[in-house]
C-alpha cells in the first residue's frame, strides 16, 4: 500500500496538482480491473501503470485490491490539497500547527504516542472545518516499526503525504553534573531519533510521488528550536538533541533532494503558552524553578518574566509566527537545508 498508492496519487495527478485517494475494496466500477505491477523497480512499476491508466483517468480498478477514486481539492487556503502528517499532534504547537493546515485546506494527520489525544484533537479539527479533514494515529516516535505503522495507515486513508512537519519533543532540564542517562537517552531517543526514524518513513512515499509525477516538490519540516542554534545552560540534553537535528536536516536536504523533497527546519523561540513551558509540573518553568537555572526566582511567574525580558520583541513565540515560517518553506521552492530562527530577535543570524 505505502508503494502503490503514492505512485497512483502521482500519475493521477492533474495539472500539477495531486488528489486524495480513496479506496473503495467492493470494486464498485465498471473499469476493467488492471492487474497488479510485478515490476521489479520503482521506476519500472510506474511505467507500467502509466502505460495502463488512460490519461485523465479519476479512478482505477486494481485486481484484489479495488477501486481507487480521487479528491481534488476545491480550496484556495495555502495548504490547500495538501496531505500533512504532524507528529506530537495531540497538544501544544502540534495540535495548533494541525488545526492551522487544515483551516488552510490540507488533509491532516495528527501522529501521537497520545492516540487518544491525538483523536479527539482531529474530531475538534473536523467539527471546526465542518467536514472530516483529520485523523489521529498513533506514533511512537523512538519505534521505528510503530513509525511505518503509522505512515502506512495514513497513506492507506488518504494516499500519499506532500508535507511531514516533524514537531515531536521533549525536554529534560539537568545540569550535566547530576542530569541522569536515562535523562539524557530519552530527549536523545526522542528529538534526534525520532525526527531520523520519521524522515526515514516518509522520504520513501513522498519519493514515489516525484517519481510518478517529476514536477511536484515534497516538503519535510523540523519543528527544531531556538536551542538548536545557540547552548542552553543546564539544558545541555535538550540543545545537543537539537543541534544534532539540524545536522540531520542539512544532510538529508542534500540526499534527497534528488527525490524532489525539500528539507528545512524551524527554530522557534519560547512557546511560552503551550505545556512545554506552562504545564505547572512537568513545564520548563516549573523544572528551571526547581533546579535553581534563574538566579533569585521564586515563583513560576518570576522565571516567566526572566525569559521574556531575554526576547528583544518582549514576548514569547506564537503559532501564527511558526506558522508563517511553515507556509514559507514549503511555498519557496527555492529553500533547502535551512534553519529558520523564529525567536523575536533572541537569537540573530
Amino acid at each position: 500500500m505505502t508503494t502503490l498508492l503514492p505512485a497512483l496519487r502521482g500519475i493521477l495527478a492533474s495539472n500539477g496538482q495531486l488528489p486524495r485517494l480513496r479506496l473503495d475494496p467492493a470494486m464498485t466500477t465498471e473499469l476493467p480491473a488492471l492487474p497488479l505491477p510485478t515490476e521489479a523497480t520503482p521506476a519500472a512499476q510506474v511505467a507500467a501503470l502509466r502505460a495502463a491508466i488512460p490519461a485523465g483517468a479519476q479512478q482505477v480498478c486494481l485486481a484484489g485490491l479495488g477501486t481507487i477514486r480521487t479528491e481534488f481539492s476545491q480550496g484556495s487556503g495555502r495548504a490547500a490539497g495538501k496531505i500533512a502528517l504532524v507528529t506530537g499532534a495531540a497538544q501544544g504547537f502540534g495540535c495548533e500547527i494541525a488545526s492551522d493546515l487544515a483551516a488552510q485546506g490540507a488533509w491532516v494527520a495528527l501522529a501521537d504516542v497520545n492516540v487518544d489525544g491525538a483523536r479527539a484533537a482531529a474530531e475538534r479539527i473536523n467539527a471546526a472545518c465542518g467536514r472530516a479533514v483529520a485523523m489521529g494515529v498513533a506514533m511512537n516516535v523512538t519505534d521505528p516499526a510503530s513509525v511505518q505503522a503509522a505512515l502506512t495507515t495514513v497513506v492507506g486513508a488518504l494516499g500519499g503525504l506532500d508535507l511531514l512537519v516533524a514537531n515531536a519533543g521533549v525536554l529534560r532540564a539537568g545540569s550535566v553534573k547530576t542530569i541522569s542517562a536515562a535523562d539524557f537517552d530519552f530527549v536523545t531517543n526522542v528529538n534526534y531519533k525520532g525526527y531520523f526514524l520519521c524522515v526515514q518513513a516518509a522520504a520513501p512515499i513522498m519519493a514515489l510521488q516525484h517519481l510518478a509525477c517529476p514536477a511536484t516538490w515534497f516538503d519535510i519540516i523540523q519543528i527544531n528550536s531556538k536551542s538548536g542554534l545557540q547552548g542552553s545552560n543546564r539544558n545541555g540534553a535538550y540543545a545537543g538533541s537539537k543541534f544534532g537535528g539540524v545536522g540531520l536536516t542539512q544532510s538529508f536536504a542534500m540526499e534527497l533532494v534528488e527525490d524532489g523533497i525539500k528539507i528545512n527546519a524551524i527554530c522557534p523561540g519560547n512557546f511560552f503558552d503551550g505545556p512545554l513551558w506552562s504545564d505547572p509540573q512537568n513545564g520548563l518553568f516549573a523544572q528551571y524553578l526547581r533546579t535553581g537555572k534563574v538566579p533569585g526566582a521564586l515563583t513560576v511567574a518570576d522565571v516567566k518574566r526572566f525569559y521574556e525580558a531575554k526576547v528583544p520583541m518582549g514576548r514569547g513565540c506564537t503559532t501564527p509566527d511558526v506558522m508563517r515560517a511553515i507556509y514559507y518553506l514549503c511555498e519557496q521552492h527555492y529553500e533547502t537545508g535551512q534553519t529558520l530562527p523564529v525567536t523575536g530577535g533572541q537569537v540573530m543570524r
